[in-house]
């Protein structure tokens, strides 16, 4: 006589794995609509939470089905082993998420100058939506800043300001910074080169035919000669004062997630003093996207500069 043992089917596990595709997916699905597609930072957040959720709830389910593998070799070991690989990726950015925000000081902006930070030439601004709305940065959050960033500060350079920012303006291309307004001497184009002003021209000239003798009425346009640069203590505190300012956006290479980022070039009698802002678009916690941001701009300007950097 056969005997034959009917083996029970594990519901728990066969649930674990299309859960946890379904997280999969709507991970996936999620990344690329917000990298490369318009779906909004608040929506992303949202969106990840939601299938870090399923993640978790798979793996759960997942481990009851290998608890009932264990105790009467049910079916489902393949379906919860599945359901775990798929999980994943949902729980490790999750789990990265969590990582910084434990680590990182509750800040959305960096500055290199505390006491002056650069100001904006265009004041950042994005639909928080369901996300806390942004507060103007304090004091104890620049201390939180300098507490948690020590090294984060101004770079110095032996070099004249034009040197700097021409490797500024090719850091920043590297890095993928799109420069979206810019203020200071001689700076026209913001993504192109340094263009000289223009002092004048005229907006009519004689005819060939016409007497240069005759004297009639006022003319339209009347040229006034640029007088001479002078050199006196007023005029050179002027021009060390003078500061270029490049604003730009940024998204991360993985993520995609949005950030602004203020450069701002001082003059000093010999040296140039670089200083740079980053603040995220969204939320009041950037998990350090902000500061890894400028520490990689100010370590690239320091690779290209290499040499005339001061102490």
């Amino acid at each position: 006589m056969t005997i034959r043992f009917d083996r029970p089917v594990s519901h728990a596990a066969r649930a674990a794995r299309l859960i946890a595709a379904f997280a999969l997916v709507l991970c996936g699905v999620t990344l690329i609509g917000h990298r490369f597609g318009p779906l909004e930072m608040p929506y992303f957040v949202l969106l990840m939470l939601i299938s870090a959720g399923c993640a978790a709830i798979a793996v759960v389910l997942a481990a009851i089905g290998l608890a009932q593998l264990w105790q009467s070799a049910a079916f489902g070991g393949v379906s919860a082993v599945k359901a775990i690989i798929y999980a994943a990726l949902p729980l490790a950015i999750f789990g990265l998420g969590v990582e910084r925000f434990w680590t990182r000081p509750p800040i959305y902006e960096v500055s290199t100058d505390l006491s002056d930070p650069p100001q904006w030439l265009a004041t950042p601004d994005a639909r928080q939506i369901w996300l806390p709305l942004r507060h103007l940065v304090n004091e104890q959050e620049r201390q939180a800043q300098f507490d948690a960033y020590p090294a984060l500060i101004s770079r110095r350079y032996e070099g004249a300001a034009d040197r700097v920012l021409e490797a500024v303006r090719k850091v920043a291309r590297d890095s993928h910074i799109t420069v979206v307004k810019a203020e200071g001497a001689e700076v026209a184009d913001p993504n192109g080169a340094a263009k000289p002003k223009r002092r004048m021209r005229l907006q009519q000239r004689a005819s060939p035919a016409q007497d240069d003798t005759a004297v009639g009425d006022m003319p339209d346009f009347i040229p006034v000669p640029t007088p001479r640069p002078f050199r006196d203590g007023v005029a050179d505190l002027i021009r060390q004062n003078t500061d270029v300012i490049l604003q730009g956006e940024l998204r991360t290479r993985i993520f995609g997630l949005p950030c602004d980022v203020l450069i701002r070039i001082r003059e000093e009698a010999e040296t140039t003093l670089v200083d740079i802002r980053v603040a995220s678009r969204y939320g009041q916690n950037d998990l350090g996207v902000s500061a890894d941001t400028a520490d990689s701009f100010l370590k690239a300007l320091d690779a290209e500069l290499l040499g005339i950097a001061g102490s």
